[in-house]
């Protein structure tokens, strides 16, 4: 069928207007149901005229121009007819509406270059022949078409109604009236064609592989189970979700609304999962976890103050202070439960020396409560979710350590001692936060775990603090706790507890009787002052512990019995440690005693200084600290004035001030040990104006005492272990603040009180008054 049978074009032509694209050289059925469809139809049948198929009946509208081969006649008032099309056409106007009859023209298409239009027919069929070898459905007679056919038109044409484009997509390429245009379009449309049949085909056999693999996997559980039921072996995971929900059903009337849902959320989700993939390990972890926060366990409530002064008593020596502090805050507690009040008191922190009995207290306290110990160490802890859990989507997490003690100590009223909380680190989050949560009576009822997700009741426990050293301790934490300071333990105490305690004690430990080997009191006196350096007893123990090691060797050696003497010790000890050694005997201008605390305990320190032909220089070493040389400066510039003022009488006679013809140089021996404080203040204007009047200072005198420029003696701490480190180094007399004096003795141990001449001293002219010779 051509053009030529029929009136040349332009012409006015039916328009019949379809949902999908119709190429020229198709037959194709259409239906009609339209009353001016049929007219339409019926009136090109009878001018034996063309039609205009297209997607839009619009002037500029481009479509088809075809005849109609056949028609036929359905019920309903329906028709069919075979249409073939013959070129493409365009809607120049409409002539009329109802039906549609358009002026319509055939596209003429344009070709500029035959050399460019073979090249590109060329590129077209290598890649229709890569889109038939990937795309089964295409059709491989395409190939030959392409061969045989010169119309490059209708070539596009025939490839571009089998592609099956979007209408959109397919209505650009059919109305481009450049034929170099069109090629170029079809060749981009096959090679998307082509990268998404190749996409596609990856994706399918992935997921034939998947679901191969799934198969095979199910084929091979069936048959165990089919295997496990013949040998008469039940699901071990179904018999543990069983368990479970037995567990939690028990448990349910203790826990909370909130924790029961989520432990019975878990257990649903588990008992759905597959039993060997990751996520089921994961789950059923949690599960066990959570089952084992002892729900509804309360150690006795019952309390008795007599019974927990015995045992304070029973477990440690000394410690006078500290014990009346501790039964006092429980005689507190236990009166107010017993008027059915809340008991409003602070925590209770413990702060003194490594040693000295802070941990041992808090066991003593849980023994009389009969309620089990966690110790959970925050010393170095930096990481706020090791006390709060790690969420679940952490690999490896786990509870926090607050909800771990819970479960170690299998109830949920335990002494929890948190042991150093003034070492805690700031490096991911701030476990002080959690810590005042913890600690707050009307927030722990409902701490939070984020491993576990529900809310845990800690109002029940008792929390117990330790800590060295009390500076270090955030503020807020600080404000809810109640400071009950241990102090160090003098020669004596010491001897006492290695007595009553530490030698039996290692004696049990290292399996040895008591009639196979004895320390004489002059031995363990020994070991006390040559030994050990320490505020407490930790390196005591460690000591009588490595006597006892070689005690047991020699009775295995066949020795009845082991007597440690002084002559003998050294064949159990290596070489001694000098601790605090005995200040010198000889009086010397420049050189005085002063006492320093540290975390360890109370030391003599000596200050040293000289002067030498100069301008007035103050030079000042030993590694100290910025208030510490202030504290230089203050007592140089005190005796200054002291010397202007006629207090202080220089023997050498010249026209100008004595301290403008000399340097000053102040020394703090042990100059690798960092100093700071002002507690020295006193001690280096006694070295300084020993200097200048030339006086010699009493060496069996030692002071501690910060100076202000009007020469006022202001009061220091940490004076119970200054006098003890005094005491220690065989001081017979020690200068105080007079503040310190009426405030601070009632703690010093009478041992002390009675072995040291205790002067209050309340300006810098008592101090020179009673020091210099």
């Amino acid at each position: 069928m051509t053009l030529e049978n029929y009136e040349k074009l332009p012409s006015l032509l039916p328009v019949l207007k379809e949902k999908e694209l119709i190429y020229p050289f198709m037959i194709i059925p259409i239906f009609l149901e339209q009353k001016e469809d049929i007219i339409a139809i019926q009136k090109a049948i009878n001018d034996h005229s063309l039609i205009f198929v297209s997607i839009d009946d619009e002037v500029g509208t481009y479509g088809t121009i075809g005849t109609i081969i056949r028609k036929v006649t359905l019920p309903e008032g329906k028709i069919k007819i075979l249409f073939q099309g013959i070129t493409r056409g365009k809607i120049l106007e409409i002539h009329d509406k109802n039906p549609t009859i358009a002026l319509v023209d055939k596209i003429k298409p344009t070709t500029e270059d035959e050399k460019e239009i073979n090249a590109l027919l060329e590129t077209l069929k290598e890649h229709i022949i890569t889109l038939s070898e990937i795309n089964p459905f295409f059709p491989k007679d395409f190939i030959k078409i392409i061969e045989n056919n010169k119309d490059a038109n209708r070539v596009i044409d025939i490839i571009a109604s089998s592609l099956k484009l979007p209408v959109e997509k397919g209505y650009e390429l059919f109305k481009e009236e450049n034929t170099k245009e069109r090629l170029i379009k079809l060749i981009h449309f096959i090679l998307e064609e082509i990268e998404s049949i190749k996409i596609k085909n990856e994706l399918s056999k992935k997921v034939m592989e998947q679901v191969q693999e799934v198969n095979r996997e199910h084929l091979l559980r069936q048959q165990l189970k089919l295997i496990q039921k013949e040998l008469g072996i039940k699901n071990e995971i179904e018999e543990e979700i069983k368990e479970y929900y037995e567990k939690l059903e028990k448990l349910k009337s203790f826990m909370r609304e909130d924790a029961y849902k989520e432990i019975k959320k878990q257990i649903d989700r588990l008992s759905r999962m597959h039993p060997d993939s990751a996520e089921a390990t994961t789950t059923q972890n949690y599960i066990e976890w959570a089952l084992e926060i002892p729900f509804g366990k309360y150690a006795k409530e019952e309390f008795s103050i007599d019974e927990l002064q015995k045992r304070l008593d029973k477990d440690h020596y000394g410690l006078k202070k500290p014990k009346e502090r501790i039964v006092e805050y429980f005689a507190a507690k236990e009166l107010a439960k017993k008027r059915g009040e809340e008991f409003s008191g602070a925590i209770i922190c413990f702060v003194g020396p490594p040693g000295v009995g802070k941990t041992s207290l808090a066991n003593s306290i849980a023994t009389s409560l009969d309620r089990k110990l966690v110790r959970i160490a925050l010393g170095g802890l930096e990481d706020v979710n090791e006390l709060r859990g790690h969420r679940r989507t952490y690999i490896g997490a786990m509870p926090g350590r607050i909800a771990q003690g819970l479960i170690n100590a299998k109830q949920m009223n335990p002494v929890m001692v948190l042991d150093e909380i003034d070492k805690i680190s700031r490096f991911k989050g701030d476990p002080t936060a959690v810590l005042l949560e913890v600690l707050d009576p009307e927030q722990n009822a409902h701490f939070r775990d984020l491993y576990l997700n529900f809310e845990l009741d800690l109002s029940k426990v008792l929390f117990i603090a330790t800590a060295n050293d009390p500076s270090t301790i955030p503020a807020p934490l600080k404000d809810r706790m109640e400071m009950i300071f241990v102090g160090s333990y003098t020669p004596q105490e010491k001897f006492e507890i290695a007595k009553r305690y530490l030698i039996p004690q290692e004696m049990k430990k290292h399996s040895l009787k008591k009639s196979e080997i004895s320390i004489s009191d002059a031995a363990l006196r020994e070991i006390i002052d040559k030994y050990t350096k320490e505020a407490g007893v930790r390196n005591l123990r460690r000591v009588i512990a490595k006597i006892m090691r070689k005690a047991a060797l020699l009775i295995l050696e066949g020795r009845e019995k082991v007597r440690v003497t002084v002559k003998n010790i050294k064949d159990f000890l290596d070489k001694g440690y000098y601790g605090i050694e005995e200040v010198s005997k000889k009086d010397r201008v420049g050189v005085v005693n002063g006492l320093a605390w540290t975390p360890v305990g109370g030391d003599v320190l000596r200050v040293e200084a000289v002067k030498y032909r100069g301008k007035g220089q103050v030079i000042i070493t030993g590694q100290l600290g910025d208030v510490m040389k202030e504290s230089a400066q203050i007592a140089y510039t005190l005796v200054k004035v002291l010397i202007d003022t006629k207090k202080i009488k220089v023997k050498e006679k010249s026209k100008e001030p004595i301290y403008y013809k000399y340097n000053i140089h102040i020394h703090v021996p042990e100059g690798a040990i960092p100093k700071d404080g002002p507690s020295a203040g006193i001690t280096m204007t006694t070295a300084i104006a020993s200097l200048f009047s030339e006086r010699k200072v009493k060496s069996d005198i030692a002071m501690t005492g910060e100076i202000t420029l009007s020469g006022e003696v202001l009061p220091i701490g940490g004076l119970k272990e200054k006098l003890i480190a005094a005491y220690k180094a065989k001081i017979k007399k020690v200068l105080i603040p007079e503040k310190n004096y009426e405030r601070d003795l009632d703690d010093i141990p009478e041992e002390v009180l009675n072995g040291l001449e205790i002067v209050p001293v309340k300006t810098i002219d008592d101090v020179l008054k009673e020091a210099l010779i």
